[in-house]
Parts: C-alpha cells; structure tokens; sequence
C-alpha cells in the first residue's frame, strides 16, 4: 500500500486553533496526512499538535518559558522560525514531508519566509495571509513560495475564511498527490540567463544558440527578485554556467529603483568559478513604478513611460561610471573565468540611434570606466552594435562557448 503523502501544517496554535484544526480535518478527507506543528509562543495551544512548541524552541537553542518570560517578540519569533526551519529541512530532506502549507499574519509570513529558505524547489510550500496583497518579496525571497490572498483576515472561523481555507488545503493537496513531473533534462548542463523586456530579443536568439549546443537554459527576469533567485540557484550549485545578459538590477540597487536585487548580484558566480559572460544589458535604465511614485529627488531626470504601472528613467554619465566600477570589482574578483561583452550602440531596444533613451556620452562613460577597472584575465570585447543586433546575440554565444571551455 502506498504511503500517503504528508504536509507540515506549520502555525501559531494558541491564537490559529480553530483554523488550523479545520485545516487539518479537511486534509484527512483529501488522503493527505497533515503534520502539525506549533510556533507559537505565549497561550496555551487550542488543539494538540505533532510536534510541540517545545520541541520546536528547543531545536532552536531555546525554551519556551525564556521566550515568553522575555518579554521580546521579534526574539522569539527569531527564534521559532529557526527552529521550525531546521525541523522542517530535516522532514524533507528525509522524504518524511512531501509540502508546507502556513497560514496568519506578517509573523506567519517571517517564519514561512525563513522555511523557503531551506526547502528544494520544487516541493510545494503555501502561505495563506493578507501579506499576500502587499510587498512579497521578503516573503518570496528566491523561492517557489505561493502565496493566496484570504480576502478577511485569518481570525476564526466564518463563510468567507472557512471556504478560503479548505481551498488553499485542497491546492496543496493537489500539488502533493499530483504525478511525477517528468523531465528531460536531468543530464543537461545548466546556463543561467537574464531578461527583461527591452533585451527580450536578444535573450531569446542566445538561448537558441546555447540550447542547440546542449545545455538547458533557464531565464530569469531581472526584475529583483529574478536576479536574486539566479543567485541563490548559482550559489546551492544548480548552475554550471551564466550569460548575464541584463544586469539592470545593479542601475536599481545604485540608485533607488524597484527591481535591486541586493548587494549581493554579480557575486555569486565569480565564488563558485563558474564560467560567466557579463554585458550592460538594460543597464541604461532605472525601473520605478507609476510615474507618481518617482522620488522627489529626481524629478526632471529623462523618463519614460513602458507602461502605466511601470516607468523607466535613463542613467546619467556619472551613475553609469559607478555602474562599470560595480561590475568591474565583481568580474575581477571571480574565481572563473569572466568575458564581458559590450553593445556599444545601445545598451537596450530602447537605447539604439534613435531611440528614446540614445545617449552616446552615457554609454561611452561606462565603457572607458570599465576599460580603466578591469584587471587581467577578464577579457573585453566592445562591439560596434546595438544589443538588437542578432550579430550581438552570436558573440553572446561564442564568448561563452570560449569562457566554458577553459
């Protein structure tokens, strides 16, 4: 007989038992077997859990009578993701959890957030929480979280919550009872890409060139948190190889934008010595959302509308010469080998002669400062052509084809 597939029910039983204990009786009805596991700290638990709040504190280095004699919240919640976190890791790493499923607040969305950190993707991992309507990137992080939005807020048990419940189980359920997903890639070699809508043309003509070579490609959108999945993929050893196409996260990180990936973007690679090929691509813009929340600050900058929740501005001479220091430090600093690829005529399909965002003097500040940082042996190749150009995407190509063969 066949195992049935067990979820972690992770939450806050003294303030969550009633939600919790519809979740875990619509679970058994489903065939999946519900773990369930109790972070919270100060009441007692309204229903009795698989594995006690004590036991999760105590994974963590702590007791619960420390953390709720403390008087700390943010302590305690700290250390209640930590230990929920390691358990967690450890279920899945021992096949004993096929998915987590949470529900609550911004306290449910921080621990969840530090359970993604730790769990494969790929494995089904919910939160079910108002959070879900706001800012989710530090939630999402770099994994495959899925996030449903409740409508009312999860407190007790009514017509809208009961039946927003049931379904997030019932999803869950779905994704843990689903069929294998079959794959054809397992014994391909990984290359990672980045894109964004104005280098769209040119990642697709180097994914074709790469693909047809043998490797699996896997694009990100360079949107923020794209950039920072890449990383975190680079950084567990599930690339062997990237073409930075669309560095444009570095221009948001320098000067305020919404799609930063952190400080941490362009280091990953270099650490593990992986081959890289970099290129400015997009970094010609600066991304913001609709026009009236650009900061007051740089009002009367170039703008430009890509549509109305989305609004770019045009790096100036200076930012872009910080922006080649930037990616010169990082490209000397790996441990692999680097190639560095630059379209002189127009760093996006915006930037090309004529375009809206055609700067010559911008881009060329960036160049002669990447001239004058690079060290040996990270090559650079400036190229006579707009990133448009499928020329562009063929030295793309052959630059990696070189850098992955040392």
């Amino acid at each position: 007989m066949t195992p049935r597939p067990v979820v972690a029910l992770v939450g806050s039983l003294d303030t969550k038992a009633a939600e919790y204990g519809a979740m875990r009786a619509r679970f058994k009805a489903t065939g999946v077997r519900p773990l369930l596991i109790d972070v919270g700290v100060l009441g007692k638990p309204g229903i009795v859990p698989d594995v006690s709040r004590e036991s999760v504190a105590r994974t963590a280095g702590a007791t619960i009578a420390e953390l709720a004699s403390s008087r700390d919240r943010n302590m305690a919640v700290q250390a209640m993701a930590d230990g929920a976190s390691q358990l967690v890791a450890d279920l899945v790493r021992t096949e004993r959890v096929a998915g987590v499923l949470m529900v609550g607040g911004s306290n449910a969305g921080y621990v969840m957030a530090r359970l993604v950190e730790s769990l494969p993707i790929g494995l089904p991992k919910m939160l079910v929480s108002t959070i879900a309507a706001g800012d989710t990137r530090p939630y999402v992080a770099a994994r495959d979280l899925t996030m449903m939005y409740p409508v009312v807020d999860i407190e007790g048990l009514n017509t809208v919550s009961s039946g927003m419940l049931a379904r997030a189980v019932d999803a869950i359920a779905g994704m843990v009872n689903g069929a294998p997903v079959a794959t054809n890639h397992a014994h391909r070699r990984r290359v990672a890409l980045t894109m964004f809508g104005i280098t769209t043309r040119c990642v697709s003509a180097v994914r074709a060139h790469v693909e047809a070579e043998g490797w699996e490609a896997l694009v990100f959108h360079a949107t923020g948190v794209g950039g920072a999945g890449m990383e975190a993929m680079i950084g567990d050893g599930a690339i062997d190889a990237i073409i930075d196409v669309t560095t444009t996260e570095l221009a948001d990180e320098l000067v305020g934008g919404v799609c930063s990936a952190g400080a941490d973007r362009l280091t990953a690679a270099g650490r593990r010595g992986i081959g890289q090929v970099m290129s400015p691509g997009a970094l010609d813009v600066v991304n913001f959302g609709p026009i009236n929340t650009v900061p007051e600050h740089l009002i009367g900058r170039q703008f430009m509308a890509h549509n109305p929740n989305v609004t770019l501005m045009r790096t100036s001479p200076t930012e872009n010469e910080e922006l080649a220091r930037t990616m010169a430090d990082h490209a000397n600093a790996s441990q692999g080998a680097v190639s560095i690829e630059v379209p002189a005529r127009g760093l996006s399909q915006i930037s090309g002669p004529g375009g809206p965002f055609h700067d010559p003097a911008a881009d060329a500040a960036f160049i002669d400062t990447l001239r004058a940082e690079l060290g040996e042996p990270t090559r650079l190749h400036v190229h006579d052509l707009t990133i448009e150009d499928s020329r562009f995407a063929e030295l793309l190509a052959t630059s990696f084809a070189d850098v992955t063969a040392q």
